[in-house]
């Protein structure tokens, strides 16, 4: 499995087989690729608080490589009123890489910040709100809702209201 965690809030440690011993504070994106096996452990890292996290599984299309893993910090700024790159094939974007054919995206929207992600029709489009309300395609979500698209053209969001939102560019 390729696995992102995704911290919101508090801070996740993470220690694993590989040698790892991180501490992913919020703005952080993890990837570890569990490849021909890994061990590993999360707790809260946090002392007295709440940590608040989402772990993504994706099923790799490459199998039989070693486990990897890899993490990179991303600015507030960076995600600000617009669909911040924070996984993909190629890390491009200065993403983390992901041996499989998606993309992941993190943005922050409040008021009348709005995005646009061009989508291939022939793929699906996963947008998850994490906190807030939005408007995806025309629709309004509040916070832990999720939309799926099939056959569309572009995810468009809009009217945010302290919304923080992951979108995936997925295969079919």
């Amino acid at each position: 499995m390729e696995i992102i965690s995704y911290v919101l809030s508090g801070e996740l440690a993470h220690q694993d087989s590989m040698g790892n011993v991180k501490g992913i504070p919020p703005g952080d994106v993890q990837r570890m690729s569990a490849g021909t096996g890994v061990m590993h452990s999360e707790f809260n890292h946090a002392k007295g608080q709440t940590t608040h996290f989402l772990q993504i599984w994706i099923v790799p299309n490459v199998t039989g490589l070693p486990p990897s893993y890899e993490q990179k910090s991303i600015p507030t700024t960076e995600k600000r009123g617009t669909l911040r790159l924070i996984a993909s094939p190629n890390r491009a974007e200065s993403s983390v890489a992901i041996h499989a054919d998606a993309a992941v995206y993190a943005g922050l929207f409040d008021g009348n910040e709005i995005a646009d992600l061009a989508l291939d029709p022939a793929r699906k489009g996963y947008v998850h709100l994490v906190r807030g309300a939005l408007e995806v395609n025309g629709q309004r979500i509040g916070a832990g809702d999720a939309v799926l698209l099939k056959g569309e053209s572009r995810i468009a969001l809009a009217d945010g209201t302290d919304a923080e939102v992951l979108v995936f560019d997925l295969a079919a």
